[in-house]
Order: structure tokens, then C-alpha cells, then sequence
């Protein structure tokens, strides 16, 4: 089993050898981590919480928990699901990484279609099932759309969206979910929308939709085929807390469910009670949202970009995404992620991805760093 190496592992080898000027604070803009505190409310219920440490936790997850993340999702998407469609999971990137290899063990020849560039769990779970991939180009052509011909949705097993997107900031229309739940019907795949950033949006009168309400505007209430994941950990500030969801079809949750007693991706019972606190409230994510969207107005107008729907991410086009990467970090000490180390196949290449997760102030001044970088490239 070989596994490419993750793009944080190939961006320090990129940059190894390099001193970088040390003139500027370093910042690093690569990963997706917020970097503002997680709110004293969610910290105080883990203080409290404490003594549950001597209890294990049950596969299942508190009730408390799971009523929380069916309360926000009545509440964010207006659809009260059932006990029997929802499974807490410990974040996303440990179900992203298992259910597929859940879901295709019985397949002979499995096949997997994902976005590309994407979040490289879902290659390394297709690796594990041994499935062939279909890379689901997202190129500045299409719009970043993600498409398949009908040839390969009939050979599809799982299909996995990613939208609000990651790298790129796209978002995707609600005409285009709804087909996405048709077609997943017609050609009998089932499909998954990883939605962790569905949270971090910028007007409150075109939020991003969920899947399952997709689901539901072309009458198939049951979610048959479709599923969704979520998480906390971009929503609340709070990546510690692993605390995350898979949603919708109940028919394939229930055996899920009795493979996920075997995992052990248990999270601590104080884990799960300050989650339960931070998926109950909404007003600390409004002031997140504030954060970003102050963020990329600074980014509006220092770069010139336009403000995505969604996320915080920027996907900027460079003549050369390693050159740049190397130059800004030696120049200005700022480290960004190339982005052909996140794509397959050439795509993705001479793009950067800058991650907004600062403060505004170190914001505006780190992006005038990158600004000047982009000026003489």
C-alpha cells in the first residue's frame, strides 16, 4: 500500500533547504485551522466536564450530542432528521477515510469519483479499497464545477463532492445539487457532499444549501443514496473537539453504525459535552463569519480578488506555484501551499492556496507581503 505524501510533508522538503528572512514574523497561511480562540463557553463546559474522563464513551455518542447536531440541522436546513439518520463521528476526516472502505468492502471492482484538486483523504481512501479513481477535474474553464460523463456515472460506486470547495472557494448552484441527487438515483451510486464549510458564508440570504435538501426538492425524502458530512471544527473554532457527522440514507447508516462498535474512533465524553454547548449555539459562528468576511475584503483590496460565497480560502493563479512558494517564504517568510501539491494530472498547477485564518490585522499586513511577491512574478 503506497499513499502520496501528504502536501504539508511535501511543502517542508520544498522548502527545507531555504532561510527564510527573518526581518518578517513568520506566517503560515497553508493549513485550514482557524486561528481564533475557541469561545469561552465550549472551553468552560470541557473544564466542567472534566470528571466524565473515568466513563467510556459509548460508540453511538451521547444523546445530548446527537440531539445537538439534529437541533442544527432542523435549525441551518430546515430538515428535522431521525435518531436513525445521523451518526456522530470522531470529526469528518476519520468517516471520510473509513466509509468508504465500509461501503465498498462486498465491490469486486470498486470505483470512486472525487474533485480534483480536493482534500487528499479521499484519495487515500480509495487507495485503501484498491477502486479505481475518477479525478473530477476543476479548472478555472468549468467554473470549478465538478462533472461526470453518464458512462462514468454508470460505473460509479461513491461519488464525493466537496462543496462549499476546497481548494478552490467555489460554491455550487442548487439546480446543480438537485441534478447531482437525480443522477445519484438513476445510475444507482451513492453520493456524498463533505459540507464542513457550509458555515463560513457571507450573506445570510444565499446561504449554501445542504445536499439533503437537495435531496428532499426532488422528493426523495428518504435520502436514499445520499449522504452529507459536517463538522465543528471550522463552524465553532474548534478543530480540537473532532467533532463531526455523516448524515442522511438510514438504510446504509444502520450497518455503518454497527462497523463503526469495531473502529474504536470514540471521542472523550468531555469532547462530546462542550461539542453538544458549541452545536446548540449560533450566535459565536456569526462572529466567526464576520472574521472572514472582514478578511477578504482586506484581500478585495489589496489583491484584487473577488469574495467567494463560501470558506476562507483563496485559490490565486501564479506563473509557477512552486517558484512563487519558495520565493514568498525566502523573501517574506510567509508560507502558502502550492497548489499542484493538492491536485492529480497537472491540475492545480501554478495556483497557491492562501488560507485567511488570521486576525485582520496580521491579515492586511501579511498580504501586503504577498502582494509584493506577486508583483515581481
Amino acid at each position: 500500500m503506497k499513499f502520496e505524501a501528504y502536501p504539508f510533508e511535501k511543502l517542508n522538503i520544498l522548502l527545507e533547504n531555504i532561510v527564510p528572512n527573518d526581518s518578517y514574523e513568520l506566517s503560515v497561511l497553508t493549513i485550514g485551522e482557524p486561528k481564533f480562540e475557541t469561545p469561552n463557553f465550549i472551553q468552560n463546559e470541557l473544564k466542567n466536564s472534566i470528571a466524565l474522563l473515568k466513563k467510556y464513551p459509548a460508540s453511538s455518542g451521547l444523546p445530548e450530542l446527537k440531539n445537538s447536531m439534529i437541533s442544527f440541522f432542523e435549525k441551518r436546513f430546515n430538515i428535522k432528521l431521525n435518531d436513525n439518520q445521523i451518526i456522530p463521528t470522531f470529526g469528518t476526516k476519520e468517516a471520510l477515510f473509513n466509509f468508504p472502505q465500509f461501503l465498498l468492502f462486498d465491490k469486486q471492482k470498486p470505483v470512486i469519483a472525487f474533485p480534483n484538486p480536493c482534500y487528499q483523504i479521499y484519495e487515500g481512501a480509495a487507495l485503501v479499497c484498491k477502486a479505481q479513481i475518477i479525478y473530477m477535474d476543476l479548472t478555472k474553464e468549468n467554473d470549478y464545477q465538478a462533472s461526470l460523463s453518464v458512462e462514468d456515472m454508470k460505473k460509479c460506486d461513491l461519488v464525493i463532492l466537496n462543496y462549499p470547495n476546497n481548494p478552490t472557494s467555489a460554491s455550487i448552484s442548487n439546480k446543480s445539487l438537485e441534478t447531482w441527487v437525480k443522477n445519484a438515483l438513476k445510475y444507482d451510486f451513492f453520493l456524498l457532499n463533505d459540507e464542513c464549510y457550509s458555515e463560513i458564508y457571507f450573506d445570510d440570504d444565499n446561504k449554501p444549501i445542504s445536499l439533503l435538501e437537495a435531496s428532499k426538492n426532488v422528493q426523495n425524502d428518504n435520502f436514499k443514496n445520499i449522504l452529507v458530512m459536517n463538522s465543528i471544527s471550522k463552524r465553532s473554532s474548534a478543530p480540537g473537539l473532532r467533532s463531526g457527522f455523516i448524515a442522511g440514507d438510514s438504510t446504509i447508516l444502520k450497518e455503518y453504525m454497527i462497523y463503526r462498535t469495531y473502529l474504536g474512533c470514540l471521542a472523550p465524553l468531555p469532547l462530546q459535552k462542550a461539542a453538544s454547548a458549541a452545536w446548540n449555539d449560533e450566535i459565536h459562528v456569526q462572529e466567526f463569519r464576520k472574521n472572514y468576511y472582514n478578511n477578504f475584503k482586506i484581500a478585495r483590496e489589496i489583491l484584487g480578488i473577488e469574495i467567494p460565497k463560501a470558506t476562507f480560502y483563496l485559490w490565486i493563479e501564479v506563473k509557477d506555484d512552486l517558484e512563487f512558494t519558495k520565493t514568498l517564504y525566502k523573501e517574506k517568510n510567509v508560507k502558502v501551499l502550492p497548489g499542484s501539491f493538492l491536485g492529480r494530472n497537472g491540475v492545480g498547477k501554478n495556483y497557491i492556496r492562501i488560507a485567511l485564518v488570521e486576525n485582520e490585522e496580521k491579515t492586511r499586513e501579511v498580504l501586503l507581503r504577498i502582494k509584493n511577491v506577486l508583483a515581481k512574478m
